[in-house]
């Protein structure tokens, strides 16, 4: 997969975008199912940047792009409304640096080591992971179709990390770049969990600052990359997916949640999440050609299935 791939790609996203315009902003299911599309093309263009340029250029361009585009649109509502943020300064540099920069460092990381596929089920785990974390810091009561969630979600993740085999975790030899991607996954988690207590600010604003402080924290791993000489600077399809990254899930899908938060609220609007797993397999055999077994058709049942389960109201 080269070039033309990731330049016809990322130049349907553009006219996709551009045609739904004024009618997909009024419209949430269509902003959702865009959003977790484009989240879902994050697992392709993680693959596509391998060989192309190194992780962490990809996150110092990444959050350089979005802060230099949504801190000068949202200038005005930021210091309109520091005051109220300064007092969490500290919980949102430890947000940006967990969340932002933290888990792309990792995904980045694991898409040299796994397939997009796996990466797509396993980020698929992110909102047990939340459901666990918020019963562990926050005391909240979980039920029993939540259990049975989280359960399934877990063997669903196993048998990625495991590749199918009973030998293999048997031996405990779990493909590294899926290992990555959990902790990844629970890093995630943790800045999901942040979220809950948040200065009550504009949504943008808020996501503006902490784009700049991820801009900012990202440097001391620039910095080791390239006096470890282990740098790479991107090429011209490296800069198409450092584009599409900054633009698409980074930029366009944050948005487009927090208006689909806005119209339908939170709890309908989290069931979309349910989707990246999808789109990711989707996209990752469709464009990169990458093979789709038993294993991960039965993961991707589980990790669903776990998910629908623990979102069921009690009866």
């Amino acid at each position: 997969m080269g070039f033309h791939s990731i330049f016809h790609a990322t130049v349907f996203m553009f006219s996709l975008v551009k045609r739904v315009g004024d009618l997909t902003y009024g419209n949430a299911l269509l902003m959702l199912a865009l959003t977790t599309l484009f989240w879902g093309g994050n697992t392709v263009a993680g693959r596509l940047a391998v060989g192309e340029v190194s992780p962490m250029v990809v996150v110092f361009l990444r959050w350089v792009i979005v802060a230099g585009i949504l801190v000068p649109l949202q200038w005005r509502h930021i210091r309109a409304e520091w005051p109220l943020m300064r007092p969490y300064s500290f919980r949102m540099v430890l947000m940006a640096v967990f969340g932002f920069i933290g888990f792309n460092t990792l995904f980045y990381i694991a898409a040299t080591e796994t397939t997009a596929v796996n990466l797509g089920i396993i980020q698929g785990s992110v909102p047990i992971l939340v459901l666990i974390g918020s019963m562990i810091a926050f005391g909240s009561r979980i039920r029993a179709l939540q259990v049975i969630g989280i359960l399934l979600t877990l063997a669903g993740v196993t048998l990625i990390a495991a590749q199918g085999s009973l030998d293999v975790l048997l031996a405990l030899a779990v493909n590294p770049g899926d290992g990555v991607m959990l902790i990844a996954c629970v890093l995630y988690s943790g800045y999901t969990l942040a979220l809950r207590d948040r200065p009550q600010v504009s949504p943008l604003a808020f996501f503006a600052v902490l784009s700049g402080i991820a801009a900012i924290t990202s440097l001391p791993g620039l910095a080791y990359d390239i006096a470890a000489g282990t740098v790479q600077w991107p090429s011209l399809q490296g800069w198409l997916v450092v584009l599409y990254i900054a633009l698409f899930p980074s930029c366009l899908a944050q948005i487009f949640f927090m208006r689909g938060v806005e119209l339908i609220g939170p709890a309908r609007a989290g069931v979309f999440i349910n989707l990246v797993p999808i789109f990711a397999a989707i996209l990752a055999v469709s464009i990169l050609g990458e093979p789709f077994k038993w294993y991960h058709g039965t993961a991707l049942a589980l990790v669903i299935g776990g998910i629908w389960l623990s979102e069921r109201k009690a009866g």
